[in-house]
Order: C-alpha cells, then sequence, then structure tokens
C-alpha cells in the first residue's frame, strides 16, 4: 500500500518560479520536453525517460525548456532513500501509462501507482538482502567519512555509499537511521556541509569552496549552510 499523504500527478513546467524545498520525496519522470533541475546547488537535466528523486529538505528549482510534462510523485514513503540517481529502463513505460491513468481520472491507478513507480524504481536490487548477523560488523563511518574527502564533486546515491561498508542500499539506510539519525541524504549533506565549513574557516574563499564540494554556485552553498546548522 502506498504511504500516507502519497500523490501522484502530471504537471507542466514552465519558467522558474525561484527555488523551494518540502518535507517530502519528490519523485520526477520526463514525459515529454526538458526539464532542467538544480537540487541543493547541483544541476540535472530530465528528459523523456529520465528521473530523479528529490529527498526531503533538498532545496531544488525547476525550469521547463519548451513544452515539459513530468510524472511527479510526491510521497512520504521513506523506502525512496534507497532509489538510486537514475531509474531502470522499465520506469520509462510505467510512466507513461500512470500519466495517461491519472489525467483520466482512474481511481486505482492513484492508489496502486506510487507502490509501482516504486517497485519498478527499486528493481535494480531485487535480489533480498541477506540474514543479519548476531554480531554485525560495525560501520567505520570515519573511514567512510575519509573516502567522501576524494569524492565530493561526485553524485553519490545510496548505493555508492553502502558500496563501500558492503551492505545493501536498504541496509545500509536502516543502520545510518539507526546509528547517526539521519537518512543516508541528510548525512551526506551534513558531511559535504561540515567540510564547507572547515575550508571557508582556513581563508578558502565561498566561490573555491563551492566548486570544491560539489554545489552549483557560492549562493546555493550559502544558503545551504545558512538552512542546516552544524550538530553541536
Amino acid at each position: 500500500m502506498p504511504a500516507a499523504h502519497d500523490r501522484l500527478s502530471v504537471r507542466d513546467y514552465g519558467a522558474s518560479h525561484g527555488s523551494h524545498d518540502h518535507d517530502h520525496f519528490q519523485i520526477l519522470v520526463g514525459l515529454e520536453g526538458v526539464l532542467e533541475l538544480e537540487v541543493a546547488g547541483r544541476g540535472q537535466r530530465i528528459a523523456v525517460g529520465d528521473g530523479c528523486v528529490v529527498p526531503p529538505g533538498e532545496r531544488h528549482d525547476f525550469e521547463g525548456r519548451g513544452a515539459t510534462r513530468c510524472l511527479v510523485l510526491d510521497s512520504h514513503d521513506p523506502a525512496w532513500a534507497q532509489a538510486v540517481a537514475a531509474p531502470p529502463s522499465g520506469v520509462q513505460p510505467l510512466a507513461h501509462y500512470l500519466a495517461t491513468a491519472v489525467s483520466a481520472g482512474l481511481p486505482r491507478a492513484r492508489q496502486l501507482g506510487a507502490s509501482l513507480l516504486l517497485e519498478t524504481w527499486l528493481q535494480h536490487s531485487a535480489s533480498p538482502d541477506p540474514p543479519l548477523e548476531r554480531h554485525r560488523r560495525p560501520i567505520d563511518w570515519a573511514a567512510l567519512g575519509q573516502w567522501l574527502q576524494a569524492h565530493w564533486q561526485a553524485p553519490l546515491t545510496v548505493a555508492d555509499l553502502a558500496s563501500q561498508v558492503h551492505l545493501s542500499p536498504s541496509q545500509f539506510t536502516a543502520r545510518c537511521q539507526a546509528e547517526q539519525g539521519d537518512s543516508p541524504m541528510q548525512w551526506l549533506r551534513r558531511q559535504r556541509l561540515a567540510q564547507a565549513r572547515a575550508w571557508r574557516a582556513s581563508g578558502l574563499s565561498v566561490a573555491d569552496t563551492a566548486r570544491r564540494i560539489g554545489y552549483r554556485s557560492p549562493s546555493a552553498l550559502t544558503a545551504a549552510l545558512r538552512r542546516v546548522p552544524p550538530r553541536g
């Protein structure tokens, strides 16, 4: 069953109305045209069949180039934290079917569409997780943070982080939430911003810090630093 308050819709995009964020996942799949997307300062283009998962709290901005239409799912289901950046090929035909069904007002499309989209998007990790050992090997969070030093500019996914500690995306998501109090993407954002604060404190300019840390612009980095305070 879909998570409470999931909402599936078809939306047309034009000129940007400014950046914003929200407390749920937003999933987009391109149906027509090209959508220019910026999430937390990082740019991305969504053409037909492309997709993107915007995590909760990530400030983002959209702008359509010409006639631009996307299937959009607003979801509170935490399983979306496991989704990779690019959807598998099976998502495109499903998205076009759901867009037609939603536009026609078919009630079961709205009821079941969110679950079908999630299941199809996650099919790359369809093999079941191995059972957890009684004594789990601890995650070396310091070592994982050290690995990030060479990957600040990369568009990292949950799967990328999980592979570094030899876990499946779902296992890593559960461990990160339990041990760090954040989803993997929230944890990654805090690490990135902590490094940005360290570079700024050492005298590095905002522009150079934004470039090194993987933000699209100095203003996007400055806004993120103000919005996400450092943890004590």
